[in-house]
């Protein structure tokens, strides 16, 4: 608890927020860094998603790649290509982008699987092309499954950010790395409150937005939930059954 304390009192201390390695600078690296991971593990993932959703071709192949890829360790990873490539950002980009690519692969293929082929058949009856098809039926239809891929990429990236710091001077890891090195756990805890609370913001938002993108006539088409007349079991009624009443 004493612990606790201390990582409120070092996020309270005016002295903590000012300059380039300040909390408010940490927190904007942070989250820079996530934004341009998530658009680059994007642009990779999105078009060759939606071809596979689109085809129904290497869907076999998406799933084997995305399973290895989401095998292999992050810190690993990012050692491995900072001897590559050299100490800097560019190695927790290359390590952090792998990582983002299978979440999202998977909502975009899996967004485009989720469509009525009957709303398919309809569109190609009434002489839209494919590429219609793509822009007008199958993303707005498949795009609440695609934020859902964003949003899971977007918590593994933001939480994992945190091994930037392990080979550059950027981000909130700088506050955990430096408190472990000088024994400051309050600066390591206030720095890990503030990458929980980030994720949760973020979170929040991809919440919204994926109620958001839901087409509306798909969201007026939903049959209504009748929680009364669920069959299942709601707590309470348990003693009842079990004495036969």
């Amino acid at each position: 608890m004493n612990y606790f304390t201390d990582a409120v009192a070092w996020l309270l201390d005016p002295a903590h927020y000012p300059g380039p390695t300040g909390i408010p600078a940490r927190l904007g690296e942070q989250l820079l860094f996530t934004v341009v991971t998530l658009v680059l593990a994007s642009v990779i993932a999105i078009p060759v998603g939606f071809r596979i959703g689109h085809t129904g071709r290497g869907r076999g192949i998406a799933v084997a790649t995305s399973g290895g890829l989401r095998a292999i360790p992050t810190l690993g990873l990012l050692t491995l290509v900072a001897l590559w490539i050299g100490i800097g950002l560019g190695a927790p980009y290359v390590a952090l982008t792998v990582l983002a690519i299978p979440p999202i692969l998977a909502g975009a293929y899996t967004g485009f699987e989720a469509v009525n082929r009957a709303t398919i058949d309809a569109a190609r009856a009434v002489g839209m092309t494919e590429l219609q098809i793509v822009r007008h039926v199958e993303i707005p239809l498949g795009l609440p499954l695609l934020i859902g891929g964003l949003r899971s990429a977007t918590l593994q990236v933001v939480a994992t950010a945190t091994l930037a710091a392990y080979v550059a001077d950027f981000g909130l890891g700088r506050f955990l790395f430096a408190g472990l090195k000088t024994n400051d756990y309050a600066q390591m805890l206030g720095g890990s409150i503030l990458v929980i609370l980030l994720a949760l913001v973020l979170e929040g938002l991809f919440a919204g937005l994926q109620k958001l993108v839901v087409p509306r006539g798909v969201a007026v088409g939903r049959p209504p939930v009748d929680r009364k007349a669920s069959t299942r079991r709601r707590p309470g009624m348990e003693p009842a059954i079990t004495k036969g009443i």
